[in-house]
């Protein structure tokens, strides 16, 4: 391999000098611009330069451990390296460096042609847009000419346009002002005629006499009596009665009359052959004359002609057949029923009416018209007959009686026929009456009906709950209202004991009736404002019915506990009687306790209809009514306050009731109590047995028959009810069990005794689910501790846990046994003080 040296020398392969001084490169490849056209790769240009210059390499002699550099140092195969170097480390860079000084004055003078032939382009270009720029000013100018040649032409076409169109306006006016002239000389002509003597219709053209022109003698005819009439302004019609000379025109008077005659006499010969040849049904007579008869006031004489003929005016027998048809429809037990029976009626009307429909369209060149005067006299005369012969005026003061249905048989008849009539009158707008409001029709017809309707309906509901308040006193109805009641004798009225109970039956019944009442109203009253005015009326109603039965119902069943009561006072004796009397006093003071219960019980079952009952009136309230009084600001609150307020005062026989219930039930108490407990109770002889750590009988007794009796309570009240009565009824047994504790004397093992009967009543209560009551016995458990204690420990225990019920633990620490003897009452004087 052959390595340039500095000097401009090369070495040979073996490191020797081989030419000190070697001729420089002086021939270059000479580069062309078209060499860096396309993809150029330095890489190629480079090998391109010194491929004369740099021997190529000898890749194919294998590597054999001693490896020379081009630094002129070697390796050997022991891996050492010589300590010194041979020639110069890169003796080719001298060769490569002229190269690379002619390749950059090569490159620098392509760069200068580059920019030279640039140079010339951009020249180029530069003429080449002044060139372009000044023809398409020149083109800009020839189209702005051309388009200034176009908009005189356009200008041009259109002054030709309309300078036609004017000739083509001029051409019609003419021709229509010719034929106007020639129509007016016609008219002139027969005005001249019929200008004539007065009455004189002899000598008049053959288009006035022949009946094959009619249509258009009947045409010229109005168009004759316009002009006649022009002075005082009548278009359509003219009276028959001649008018003041001032206001006709001079010279016409006897036209004006002549014309009035001849018209009336054409239309009565239209209307003669319309009629012939509807007997016949000649279908296209008749629209032919109706075409022509439409000149004469509209071809109003026609249309009433028309309608009037309909046998469904005209024959008194379809008045009667109505009424048959309305009343001959039967419900249940051969009742009539009149909404079936209109509903039967008015599918015939309508039949009729679309047959009708069919044949008007056919003959009248105004259909809606005729059929507007047909569904007008079809609503006031026959539906109009028919609403009056079913519902008769009825007054107040004189009410329908119940056996023919009463107040709610009209109503329901009113309502279903309301019903059933705009039924009809929104089939017959379906099936066509032009600008005929029939729903209004068929509203007016119902508005002397409707002006009380509020006041009939609210003595119907009156009427109905005096009607059924009687039947439950009466009896009658009891097994659907109470079936799981046997009826017995009251002892203070003689009715049976069974309607002294509340009903959720009969309250539902009233409801229903309320239902079917708001139902009607919202049906009768479409206006919203008006809406809820009446149904908070109707709802009164029912507020006041359930509030008076409830409430009633609620006093019937007080008066059983009053009795009960009643009965417990009579067999009340004092100590001093013999023991026959005293046993037929407990006999009789079981039958009153058994008395009471029954009455407690009756009344809870009360309180839980009566709970019952107000549930269905709010549940009501909500489903029926409350959505109906939002139009109107303040009437839903107002409704929810007399609602609350009705329901009050039977709320508060509910609470009276309650609380003689626990006067009840505490009576027996005292009575089991009394009874049942037994001084040796408390004050057990010590007869060497073990301590009996059972409750006493009287309070077993006395929980059994609390549990027995608050099982039916349980089941009546809820909520907060529930909970003052649970509260109220421990506390009075509290008081209760305290005074009755007062009347015995206790021993060490009778407090023990006294203990355990505490804690049964303080486990029995925690069923109230009153944390006062489960209080008030957790401390009478402690209280009892002094019957228990050491007479030295009382001073302690009354002012530590009895510090909050001293009064109490002294009134029990005096009832101990050993009160006395052990001198207590001197422990216990430095608390006292």
């Amino acid at each position: 391999m052959r390595v340039a040296e500095r000097d401009g020398g090369y070495r040979d392969s073996n490191g020797g000098r081989a030419n000190t001084k070697g001729p420089s490169v002086s021939s270059f490849p000479t580069l062309s611009i078209d060499d860096f056209k396309g993809a150029f790769s330095f890489d190629d240009f480079f090998q391109n330069i010194v491929t004369d210059v740099l021997p190529p390499a000898d890749e194919s002699k294998p590597f054999d451990g001693s490896q020379s550099f081009g630094n002129g140092s070697s390796v050997d195969s022991g891996g050492k390296g010589n300590d010194f170097l041979v020639g110069q480390p890169f003796a080719e860079a001298g060769v490569l460096l002229p190269l690379c000084r002619d390749a950059r004055s090569e490159l620098v003078e392509l760069c200068y042609k580059v920019d030279s032939r640039l140079e010339n382009l951009k020249d180029e270009v530069s003429n080449y847009d002044s060139k372009h720029e000044q023809k398409f000013a020149e083109l800009e100018n020839g189209v702005a000419a051309l388009f200034e040649s176009f908009s005189r032409l356009d200008s041009r076409i259109s002054g030709v346009g309309q300078t036609a169109a004017r000739i083509g306006d001029h051409l019609q006016n003419a021709d229509a002002q010719r034929k106007a002239a020639s129509q007016t000389i016609d008219l002139i002509k027969y005005l001249m005629e019929f200008n004539g003597s007065l009455g004189d219709l002899m000598e008049l053209s053959s288009l006035f006499t022949d009946d094959a022109r009619v249509a258009e003698a009947a045409a010229v005819a109005q168009k004759l009596r316009l002009i006649a009439e022009e002075g005082i302004g009548i278009y359509g019609g003219y009276s028959g009665q001649q008018k003041s000379g001032t206001n006709v025109t001079p010279g016409l008077e006897v036209a004006v009359s002549n014309l009035q005659d001849y018209c009336n006499e054409l239309e009565n010969r239209l209307l003669i052959r319309f009629d012939n040849a509807a007997q016949k049904w000649e279908l296209s007579t008749m629209a032919e004359c109706a075409k022509i008869l439409s000149q004469f006031n509209r071809g109003s004489s026609a249309m009433q002609r028309y309608v009037a003929s309909r046998p469904m005016f005209l024959d008194a027998e379809i008045m009667n057949l109505d009424a048959r048809t309305v009343k001959g429809e039967f419900g249940p037990g051969g009742v009539p029923n009149v909404t079936k029976g209109l509903q039967s009626l008015y599918k015939e009307i309508a039949e009729t009416v679309r047959k009708e429909a069919a044949t008007v369209s056919a003959v009248f060149p105004s259909p809606d018209a005729v059929m507007a005067i047909l569904v007008q006299r079809v609503m006031e005369q026959r539906v109009d007959n028919v609403v009056a012969n079913i519902l008769p005026r009825l007054s107040l003061t004189n009410p329908r009686p119940m056996e023919d249905g009463g107040f709610q048989e009209y109503l329901r008849i009113l309502a279903g026929s309301y019903e059933k009539t705009q039924e009809l009158a929104k089939e017959l707008h379906a099936i066509g009456c032009g600008d005929l409001d029939v729903e209004g029709l068929a509203e007016s017809l119902f508005s002397s009906h409707r002006e009380d309707y509020v006041e009939i309906e609210q003595a119907s509901l009156t009427q109905l709950f005096q009607h059924r308040v009687a039947e439950l006193k009466s009896g009658i109805g009891l097994d659907a209202a109470y079936p799981t009641t046997a009826p017995r004798l009251n002892s203070r009225n003689g009715m049976a004991s069974a309607n002294t109970t509340i009903s959720v039956t009969v309250v539902g019944e009233f409801v229903q009736w309320n239902e079917e009442a708001i139902a009607r109203c919202t049906l009768l009253t479409p206006q919203a404002a008006t809406l809820a005015t009446n149904v908070r009326a109707i709802f009164l109603c029912l507020l006041d019915q359930v509030s008076q039965y409830t409430t009633e119902g609620l006093e019937r069943a007080m008066d059983a506990l009053n009795e009960a009561a009643q009965q417990r006072n009579l067999y009340s004796i004092g100590s001093t009687v013999s023991r026959r009397v005293a046993a037929a006093a407990a006999t009789a003071a079981e039958a009153a306790a058994a008395a009471g219960e029954r009455a407690v019980r009756g009344f809870m079952v009360a309180v839980q209809r009566a709970t019952s009952n107000v549930a269905l009136v709010q549940q009501h309230f909500v489903n029926s009514v409350a959505r109906l009084l939002l139009p109107v600001d303040g009437a839903h609150a107002s409704c929810c306050e007399e609602m609350a307020t009705a329901m009050a005062l039977s709320e508060a026989s509910a609470l009276k009731g309650l609380q003689i219930c626990i006067d009840t039930i505490m009576a027996e108490v005292d009575r089991l109590l009394a009874a049942e407990q037994k001084a040796i109770d408390y004050k057990p002889t010590d007869d060497g047995n073990a301590p009996d750590h059972r409750p006493t009988n009287a309070c077993t007794k006395v929980t059994s028959y609390l549990e027995h009796m608050l099982e039916a309570a349980y089941g009546a009240l809820e909520g907060l009810n529930k909970q003052a009565f649970m509260t109220e009824l421990g506390n009075r047994l509290y008081k209760g069990l305290l005074g009755h504790w007062q009347r015995f004397t206790f021993s060490a093992s009778g407090g023990l005794r006294l203990k355990r009967d505490v804690s049964e009543y303080a486990e029995f209560v925690r069923s109230f689910k009153a944390p006062a009551v489960d209080e008030k016995f957790e401390l009478l458990g402690t209280l009892v501790n002094v019957f228990i204690v050491a007479p030295d420990s009382l001073p302690t225990l009354v002012d530590s846990s009895l510090k909050q019920a001293r009064a109490e633990a002294m009134r029990f620490i005096e009832l101990r046994e050993d009160y006395r003897s052990a001198k207590i009452a001197s422990r216990l004087t430095a608390l006292v003080h």
